[in-house]
């Protein structure tokens, strides 16, 4: 199972209401409780395998974006719990990319994008990264990892403290 989905309203905490708040909690965070909830009894095979996407922003605070970051610690929390509740029929893992080149970005400023892109790999990633990271989680070369977080950032989480 892949736990893939995001809503974000980008605000101060001041300024976002309950109502965002909620919507972003629920599509972020509770979604990922709701599928597990759902097919975790159906869950079968040689290898069952649980990977949701979380975030950098779960690792790295960023301006205007208390309740995605709050969802997206959520999941990293969660997907630990899982691990530990479901182990070791279930392996469950999180990926967390970093800035991904995806339609969110469209509308983005060039220079937003250029200092998103300030990373040690010096680029946005693809989408096809990820996947590849979800994949490995999700295949019999990951039998040994279960409750971690993989960060796919391109070292943006490594140079946020020296740039």
């Amino acid at each position: 199972m892949h736990n893939n989905a995001y809503t974000i309203e980008r605000l101060p905490a001041s300024e976002l209401t309950e109502a965002s708040w909620d919507r972003q909690i629920a599509v972020d965070l509770s979604s990922v409780y709701h599928s597990v909830w759902a097919l975790i009894g159906l869950m079968t095979g040689r290898a069952p395998a649980i990977v949701n996407t979380s975030s950098v922003h779960a690792v790295i605070g960023l301006p205007s974006h208390p309740a995605y970051a709050a969802a997206k610690g959520g999941i990293v929390a969660l997907t630990r719990q899982l691990a530990v509740e479901y182990g070791p029929r279930i392996r469950v893992n999180a990926v967390l990319p970093g800035p991904i080149r995806t339609a969110a970005w469209d509308g983005v400023s060039e220079t937003d994008m250029a200092a998103a892109a300030d990373t040690v790999a010096g680029r946005l990633g693809q989408p096809e990264e990820v996947a590849a990271a979800v994949c490995f989680l999700a295949s019999p070369d990951a039998a040994y990892v279960t409750g971690t977080s993989l960060l796919v950032d391109g070292g943006y989480v490594a140079t946020r403290g020296t740039r």
